[in-house]
């Protein structure tokens, strides 16, 4: 059973899994220690008072959020401090945002109090996440880089089953370029997108958009810099 908190300031409201429940992350076949306590590792990465990745949303998000009308409800997906959800609430959407880390889902609800949006925000990975049916009008998925294949085919099922027929998905990632970039990301290329990997697990969806370029970052210190990158669009039938 998850636990639940209400009673913050605009109807931000908090649900906890247990402790048993947060498991690890899968690990990398080609790096078995990466990743292996994604919770405590994101617990200290956002454990400054600044943010890590800034308080503004992601710039493809943010030119691509028009897919959605105010009211629709929509899911972000391990979204660390809330620069994301909180951005898309103040849209006039629906937002629903889960991450692992405790430190970083308190840092999204005090975001959210700053801006004076609801939201609802779960600590949860990604493969306890009570993932509902046909629920969703839009998922963002913004550089979730930490999936090895096995784990991010299971997303990717989770997904498409969270979404409405007619729902849209709004991703960006990395591509194995950035590997010579390191501006971002990890350094492990499995956990890396590329076209044909989108394609491939989305064959049956209406690609609105997709494409690989390259771009400045500049999302609070960690995104810094030219960056390999890939951006998606795509509507599930």
């Amino acid at each position: 059973m998850c636990k639940f908190e209400t009673g913050f300031p605009y109807g931000i409201t908090i649900h906890h899994l247990p402790t048993s429940k947060i498991q690890s992350m899968q690990s990398s076949p080609t790096n078995p220690t990466a990743f292996a306590d994604a919770a405590e590792m994101w617990n200290q990465r956002f454990s400054d008072e600044s943010y890590l990745f800034g308080t503004e949303p992601n710039v493809w998000l943010r030119e691509h959020a028009s897919r959605w009308k105010a009211g629709h409800r929509v899911l972000c997906v391990a979204d660390g401090e809330g620069r994301n959800s909180v951005w898309l609430a103040g849209q006039g959407l629906d937002v629903d945002a889960f991450d692992i880390s405790e430190v970083g889902v308190a840092k999204a609800k005090r975001l959210a109090a700053e801006r004076k949006v609801s939201i609802r925000l779960t600590v949860s990975d990604c493969d306890t996440y009570a993932w509902p049916q046909n629920t969703y009008d839009g998922v963002a998925l913004i550089f979730l880089q930490f999936a090895d294949p096995d784990m991010r085919a299971r997303l990717f099922a989770n997904i498409q089953q969270c979404l409405k027929p007619g729902g849209v998905l709004v991703l960006q990632g990395y591509t194995p370029k950035q590997l010579e970039y390191k501006t971002g990301g990890p350094p492990t290329v499995s956990h890396l997108y590329t076209e044909s990997m989108m394609r491939e697990a989305f064959a049956g969806w209406e690609i609105v958009e997709l494409s690989e370029y390259e771009a400045e970052l500049r999302e609070g210190d960690r995104h810094v810099g030219r960056s390999a990158l890939i951006g998606m669009v795509a509507r599930r039938y």
